[in-house]
């Protein structure tokens, strides 16, 4: 299953989440495959990779044609590969807008190895740009993280409207996998409120799931470890493996 991790906001937990979930899908025995689109490359930083070894990068391929294979690492979680960011991607729509088969730039690199692969998730820029649009062309399924907080509410809604009409101009249609909440924190009134409203209006489209507030999920990036090679034991590890067993069960039943 290829998953797209997408939020036009910044500040969800976006890329946190792709690459725990990344991990945690690993630790369940398989194969998968990060692919960081965003040209802050934050995901490719928070695995370890530093600014000057980005190259090789997505840019490569999406941009360039480049095959992908190649372009493929290895990381420091086991079972786990990644496809760099690249700063390069800061001009990707402008690059994208004069190539034929814009949207489908992704869909076509990733296509020759996607069966090296049980699962490959993609970790969108927090914008919707032509990369968004070729991570939904490209994906099975999307996941929209989003901490319970009233401008995040507001943003979830536009964002849903807007994938919408993205399905209806691209004539292809990867589905809701869920909902993410993320950054919970209970102690705060609002955040019951604002859970309520989110569960009640898009009822089982919502993970069971929820990612609390961890200090250590905030620290594993600057180490360049995911938090499971961090802190298996904390409550943050313990979410994104509890979310990879709920969508494989998702994916079992599709």
């Amino acid at each position: 299953m290829i998953i797209a991790i997408i939020n036009n906001k910044g500040g969800t937990a976006k890329t946190t989440s792709a690459v725990n979930l990344a991990a945690a899908l690993t630790i369940q025995g398989t194969r998968t495959l990060l692919i960081d689109l965003d040209s802050q490359a934050s995901a490719s930083l928070s695995m370890g990779i530093e600014r000057v070894a980005f190259a090789p990068s997505i840019a490569d391929a999406v941009l360039a044609g480049k095959p992908l294979k190649p372009i493929i690492r290895k990381t420091g979680a086991e079972g786990l590969d990644l496809v760099t960011g690249s700063p390069d991607m800061a001009e990707a729509d402008l690059t994208l807008a004069s190539l034929t088969g814009r949207e489908r730039r992704l869909k076509t690199a990733i296509e020759p190895i996607r069966g090296d692969y049980d699962f490959i998730i993609l970790d969108c820029p927090p914008s919707l740009s032509l990369l968004s649009v070729n991570a939904m062309v490209a994906a099975d399924a999307f996941i929209i993280p989003t901490p319970p907080e009233y401008l995040a509410l507001e943003g979830l809604v536009g964002l849903m409207a807007a994938v919408q009409k993205i399905h209806a101009g691209i004539g292809d249609k990867c589905r809701l996998l869920g909902i993410l909440l993320t950054k919970v924190d209970h102690r705060r009134k609002v955040t019951e409120e604002i859970i309520g409203i989110i569960r009640n209006h898009y009822k089982d489209q919502v993970f069971k799931t929820e990612v609390g507030v961890d200090v250590r999920l905030l620290e594993a990036p600057s180490f360049g470890k995911t938090i499971f090679e961090y802190d298996r034991s904390s409550s943050g590890a313990e979410a994104y493996l509890q979310l990879a067993r709920e969508i494989t069960r998702k994916g079992k039943k599709a």
